[in-house]
C-alpha cells in the first residue's frame, strides 16, 4: 500500500508498541514477570501494561503515529498504513496472548486468544504471516543496490534464527534483562533503515 515508505518506517510502526514497552518496564510503570510454563511458547506473565498494550492505548498510539505521519508531509494514505500497523500489532498480540491483554488502561477487562498455548499452530502462523510479508515487501518494492538486496535477505534470516531461539530457547534470567533485550529491537529498526 506504500512501497515508498523506508522499511524501517514501517518496522516502528508495525513494532511500536514493543519499541514502547521495554522503555515501560525498565521505568516501572508497566510490569510483567517470568512465570515457566504459564503458557506453552513463553514464560512472560505481563501483568500489567496498559500504556503500551491496552486496545485503547493501542488505537491512540496508532493516531499519534498516523499524525505524526501527516505532520512530516506524507500522505493520508502512507499515514493510514502507518497508523493501521500500530494497531495491527494489538491485533496479532490479541490471537497469541492469553487473556491478559486489557481492552482500556482504565478497565480490568483483558481479552486473547491464546495460540502461545498450542505450539504448532501459532508457530505456523507465525512463519506463514512472516512469509507472507516478506512476500509481499519483495514483489512490491526494488533494492537500490546490494545493501537492499543482501542486507534484506540477512535481516530475513537473522529474524528466523531470533524467532528459534525464542521458541526453543530457555526462559530469561529475569525481568530487567528482558527489557533491555527488548531496547535491542532498535537494532532491526536501523537495520531495515540500512536496507
Amino acid at each position: 500500500l506504500a512501497p515508498r515508505v523506508s522499511l524501517g518506517v514501517l518496522f516502528i510502526a508495525a513494532q511500536f508498541l514493543d519499541l514502547l514497552w521495554p522503555i515501560l518496564l525498565l521505568t516501572g510503570l508497566e510490569q510483567a514477570r517470568i512465570v515457566p510454563g504459564i503458557t506453552a511458547l513463553t514464560p512472560l506473565d505481563f501483568t500489567h501494561y496498559p500504556i503500551s498494550h491496552s486496545l485503547l492505548a493501542a488505537i491512540g498510539w496508532g493516531l499519534l503515529v498516523g499524525l505524526l505521519a501527516l505532520l512530516f508531509g506524507k500522505s493520508r494514505k502512507v499515514a493510514l498504513v502507518l497508523g493501521g500497523l500500530v494497531l495491527s500489532h494489538w491485533v496479532l498480540d490479541f490471537l497469541v496472548h492469553r487473556p491478559d491483554l486489557p481492552l482500556s488502561p482504565f478497565g480490568d477487562t483483558k481479552v486473547g486468544l491464546g495460540l502461545w498455548n498450542v505450539p504448532v499452530a501459532e508457530v505456523v502462523i507465525e512463519v506463514a504471516l512472516f512469509a507472507w510479508g516478506v512476500w509481499v515487501y519483495v514483489r512490491s518494492t526494488t533494492a537500490k543496490d546490494k545493501v537492499g538486496r543482501f542486507g534484506f535477505w540477512a535481516l530475513v534470516v537473522f529474524f528466523l534464527v531470533i524467532h528459534l531461539m525464542n521458541v526453543f530457547g530457555p526462559p530469561p534470567p529475569n525481568m530487567n534483562a528482558v527489557a533491555w533485550a527488548g531496547q535491542l529491537q532498535w537494532i532491526f529498526v536501523l537495520w531495515a533503515f540500512w536496507v
